[in-house]
């Protein structure tokens, strides 16, 4: 090291043409890599690039935008492409700006994919809109490099004019457009895709991705928290694939990142130089950085790693600035507030009951499917009682409930079957997308009490009898500025809690925050109601 514009780093360089490595020294001057040699020397360290993760939602970490960034780069990842599609949905455009102005002063590459779809759908309520206007406003910023996710893929093929001019301004940008389209096959597909839309991350078996491929969209291969789809989606053309994480939560972050996506992929046998490139150099030209690689002129974003088999970073370069060393974020991490904007009166039980003068009956229930967002259909019998139709515990039967959070007194009622839960509620502001607040229970008391306590700071709740369970997410319902050790002692705390009531999910955070989520298929529920995907249209509890 000379000086601090100056520096010189020495290992096993990593050679993504050549899919190789080779002794030598890295020159940085000014941030980027100035001049590489070649070198005699035996080292036992490796110099990769530093990882990019093309597709995320960071509120999904549940932390603000420079606290996700300590844990990432301590994983070796430099830099995210960030749809702030969350909070745009509770807070419109004060919520983006909000996300950028948080993210400034870290030394990590925060790029933002604009959101495309505030609301999501017209099945849910949000008073926020990210229209034609903000969508021209905002996407013109350096800061954009996306016309984020697509989700409204059937305004693409019967095109919907706002979708439609959404896509124009994109195009006349000369940014790219991601990809949101579960299932879509055949002539939708090709209309979808020639629309301009570029990749897909929702694959979730091989023979789908490969037709996706095959139609041109590159294959955002997802390993998250809540969705697991990299064993599902290897055969692949591993050339038209990135590695994303799309949405990951604060425990799982604390254990690893993309490093750990890498690590799959590669025992999963996935060719190693193929795995890597996936995380850097493919998204790196896909959304035109100047990183990705190791290359003269290219900025100085690396990570070195001990070994290739736990890819544990010893230290990771941002910018050509040292940022992570000896286990340690060199950088301090700076926050700001927001409120949440939760605007829920309080609850009694009676908001939650179904009646029914009917003995017995035949209703639709969303199907929980372990490790992943997607759910099934189940039409189950019930018999009522004393005219309330409520949760038979004995079939795994509960109720569900999602409640609007801006004021509304909207309520959707239905019953979710996969939680296991014997006895108590559980409750979360983080619903997708729109983030109405939403709950499961057993019985209607636990529920309103569950709701009562998520409505001042957000978060998850879990009452069972004398017991509460609280993980508080004050910035938007969605993140919090706490330390992300205490917060994770929290959650587990938490799914203690649940496992004791007889939660059998591996994931139980991860998995309630995804059943309003009306763009994924098969049975899901808003504040409106019980919401059939496929058809995209509502559904009758009762069938």
């Amino acid at each position: 090291m000379q000086n601090s514009n100056k520096k010189i780093i020495e290992g096993n360089i990593c050679d993504l043409d050549k899919e190789k490595f080779f002794s030598g020294r890295i020159h940085i001057k000014n941030g980027n890599i100035s001049k590489i040699e070649k070198s005699s020397k035996k080292y036992k360290n490796y110099i990769l690039p530093g990882f990019i993760d093309s597709h995320c939602h960071i509120e999904s970490s549940f932390l603000s935008p420079q606290l996700f960034a300590s844990l990432a780069v301590s994983h070796g990842t430099v830099c995210v492409i960030a749809d702030s599609h969350e909070i745009a949905n509770v807070f419109g455009e004060k919520g983006i700006l909000w996300m950028l102005k948080s993210a400034k002063g870290f030394p990590f590459k925060f790029f933002w994919a604009l959101p495309s779809c505030v609301p999501a759908t017209p099945f849910e309520t949000t008073p926020n809109k990210i229209g034609i206007a903000e969508t021209k406003k905002l996407l013109r910023k350096k800061e954009f490099f996306s016309l984020g996710e697509m989700m409204n893929y059937p305004g693409v093929i019967y095109e919907d004019k706002e979708v439609l001019e959404k896509i124009k301004i994109a195009k006349g940008l000369k940014k790219p457009i991601d990809g949101h389209c579960p299932g879509l096959s055949g002539k939708d597909l090709e209309k979808y895709i020639s629309a301009g839309i570029s990749t897909d991350h929702e694959c979730t078996n091989l023979k789908e991705a490969k037709e996706k491929q095959k139609s041109g969209m590159i294959i955002q291969i997802r390993e998250s928290s809540s969705a697991k789809n990299l064993k599902d989606l290897i055969g692949l053309d591993y050339d038209k694939c990135f590695l994303v994480t799309d949405d990951i939560d604060v425990k799982d972050l604390l254990e690893g990142h993309l490093n750990e996506n890498i690590k799959k992929a590669i025992k999963l046998g996935v060719p190693f130089f193929k795995a890597i490139k996936m995380a850097t150099i493919l998204p790196a030209k896909h959304y035109d950085l100047n990183f990705g690689e190791i290359k003269v002129g290219r900025e100085a974003n690396l990570a070195e790693f001990k070994n290739l088999k736990d890819f544990a970073p010893e230290r990771v370069w941002v910018g050509g600035e040292l940022v992570f060393q000896n286990n340690k974020v060199l950088f301090p991490v700076k926050t700001i507030k927001l409120d949440t904007n939760i605007k829920v009166k309080n609850k009694r039980p009676g908001d939650f009951k179904i009646k029914t003068d009917k003995k017995k009956m035949k209703i639709a229930v969303i199907q929980i499917i372990p490790n992943q967002i997607i759910t099934k259909e189940n039409i189950l019998e019930v018999k009522p009682k004393n005219g309330l139709l409520g949760p038979d515990l004995k079939k795994d039967i509960l109720k569900i409930a999602v409640i609007n959070r801006y004021g509304k007194e909207y309520i959707g009622l239905g019953f979710v079957r996969g939680f296991g839960i014997k006895s108590g509620a559980f409750a979360s502001s983080i619903a997708h997308d729109s983030h109405n607040l939403i709950c499961v229970g057993t019985n209607d008391k636990d529920m309103a009490r569950a709701i009562n306590i998520l409505r001042v700071e957000g978060g998850f709740v879990f009452v069972d009898k004398n017991k509460v369970y609280k993980v508080k997410l004050p910035l938007a319902g969605l993140m919090t500025n706490e330390n992300p050790l205490r917060l994770k002692n929290k959650i587990e705390r938490l799914e203690r809690g649940l496992k004791r009531a007889g939660c059998k999910i591996e994931n139980p955070l991860s998995q309630i925050v995804f059943l309003a989520l009306v763009v994924i298929p098969e049975l899901k529920i808003s504040d409106k109601g019980l919401f059939d995907v496929k058809k995209f249209q509502f559904k009758s509890l009762i069938v």
